[in-house]
């Protein structure tokens, strides 16, 4: 079991040290607040993938930048990535070519794999060891039943110009039906990658301010950010890459749905290696790479147990996912245990390009759909572009200002039904019956004085009281057992017991209460 009640307390037995790989296996970094205004001719908000590949490809063209990272660097979305560089997204080809037509299924296809390729160049410019392994991604059925569609992705893929057939064969150690498998590939070590690309930005006169959280935007000519410590930073031109959108004028929240999956690692012996990335859509998302570990070892990273932030459970699926691992692969030892949080969009095409109709010169990339990494890449690479007014021949694929009633209708009317549901419903009932409930290291919902509050009791026994009500639109938060984080799960913004923002959209934390 993934939890243990001895008396009063509960006892989280989870094995692998809870940290990820990436983050674990480098240094931190430590850029300084600004130390006055600041004025660019870009200002990027959010430093993880997207953020550094858009302020490296402005750097290099000429432009003066200035990223303003809420935490650190590489160390939100992208520090807890698995960090696959493929262009295939489990099922997509054939989906966007139904509903898009074959065109859009091209352009998706040359926009991901120009951007596997950048990032090797790139690597390869700067010298950054990255760990980068040019490998084929199978995207894998294990019913007969499936095999139809594998095969239809497989043709549609290929039709889109990718490098792509349908196989029986694999590496990995069970047996499938059958799956699409795609050449030339990538996997690497993207915080390496990225404290290298943060090195460059910063050689070439640009700067990075991490600690920087900003709270306000100003769309004027030139824009201005305020940050939460009161600094200004003045820009020609606004680039917004925190996964969520942080400013909501857009209105993306209610085409955005966020999802959670769950990462373990396990030292494999190398000759176990299955020698490619891979990943199927059953038991709730399976998907399996390794990275180099140690002299004859290799890391099995395995992801899966999506949820919606919120949803409660997460050391169920964590048993789930180890237990999974554990039978397909053999293995004893967890070495790690991290997740991965992304949004969709209601259309499955990220958002990246002008934030809203009227936006002159404010900027957004999102939506990644699990897929952040070629994302990420492909949108420092469009972004900049804009940016110079150069054209891109899959801008229109990526626009956010794209709508498409008839397609996105249900898919938007389900997610903010989802949403109202627990904005009302949740305001109905408590998750516990008093304070007294909540076990030493559990949290729960409850009334106090009057008021819906978030309870954390800690280790010693002291409860922690916040107010429930997320600082974004004011859904009521829910508790994660595993990683001790108050989540939203409306638009998946989540807090610390402290009530400090995690992440957004929320940039403001939870209120203390008192007892």
């Amino acid at each position: 079991m993934a939890v243990t009640v001895t008396g009063s307390t509960v006892t989280m037995d989870i094995p692998g040290l809870a940290e990820s790989y990436w983050m674990d296996s480098t240094e931190p970094t430590s850029y300084p607040l600004p130390a006055a205004d600041v004025q660019v001719d870009v200002a990027v908000v959010g430093g993880g993938i997207a953020g550094l590949s858009t302020a490296w490809e402005l750097a290099r063209g000429g432009r003066s930048v200035a990223v303003l990272e809420a935490d650190r660097i590489a160390a939100g979305v992208t520090g807890y990535t698995t960090a696959k560089l493929s262009a295939l997204h489990t099922l997509v080809y054939a989906d966007i070519r139904s509903s898009r037509g074959a065109d859009a299924a091209r352009l998706y296809a040359t926009s991901q794999q120009q951007a596997i390729e950048h990032l090797a160049r790139t690597a390869g410019e700067l010298g950054i060891d990255c760990e980068l392994e040019r490998l084929p991604a199978f995207t894998y059925v294990e019913s007969a039943d499936q095999v139809q569609r594998v095969k239809e992705e497989a043709e549609a893929a290929t039709s889109a110009g990718l490098p792509a057939s349908f196989v029986t064969g694999t590496g990995l150690p069970f047996p499938i039906a059958g799956a699409v498998r795609v050449e030339r590939q990538a996997q690497f070590h993207p915080r390496r990658y990225l404290l290298g690309l943060a090195g460059a930005v910063v050689a070439g006169g640009s700067v990075i301010h991490e600690r920087t959280r900003v709270v306000g935007l100003d769309e004027g000519e030139p824009c201005r950010l305020t940050t939460e410590a009161g600094s200004t930073v003045t820009a020609a031109d606004v680039v917004v890459t925190t996964h969520y959108p942080v400013f909501d004028r857009a209105l993306l929240f209610a085409r955005l749905v966020p999802h959670r999956e769950l990462v373990v690692a396990a030292p494999i012996p190398a000759d176990h290696d299955p020698n490619g990335m891979y990943i199927t859509q059953a038991d709730n998302i399976r998907s399996v790479r390794t990275a180099p570990y140690t002299e004859g070892r290799r890391l099995l990273i395995v992801t899966g147990e999506s949820f919606t932030p919120g949803a409660g459970g997460v050391s169920g699926r964590y048993d789930r996912l180890i237990a999974w691992t554990r039978q397909r692969f053999g293995v004893k030892e967890i070495a790690y245990r991290w997740a991965a949080q992304d949004n969709r969009t209601t259309d499955g095409i990220p958002y990246v390009g002008r934030l809203h109709p009227v936006a002159k010169h404010v900027y957004v990339a999102g939506g990644f759909g699990g897929w952040g990494m070629s994302n990420g890449v492909m949108s420092g690479l469009l972004l900049a572009a804009l940016i110079a007014g150069e054209p891109v021949p899959w801008a229109g694929l990526y626009d956010p200002r794209r709508l498409h009633p008839l397609r996105e209708a249900a898919p938007v009317l389900k997610a903010q039904a989802k949403a109202a549901g627990h904005f009302i419903g949740d305001r109905l009932r408590s998750r516990a019956d008093s304070v007294d409930d909540i076990a030493p290291g559990a949290g729960a919902v409850v009334r106090v004085n009057g008021e819906r509050c978030a309870v954390y009791r800690d280790e010693g026994g002291t409860p922690h009281a916040l107010s429930a009500t997320c600082t974004h639109l004011g859904c009521i938060v829910a508790f994660n057992d595993a990683e001790l984080a108050w989540e939203c799960p409306c638009h998946g913004s989540r807090f610390a017991t402290d009530g400090s923002v995690i992440q957004g959209p929320a940039n403001r934390p939870l209120q203390p209460r008192p007892m």
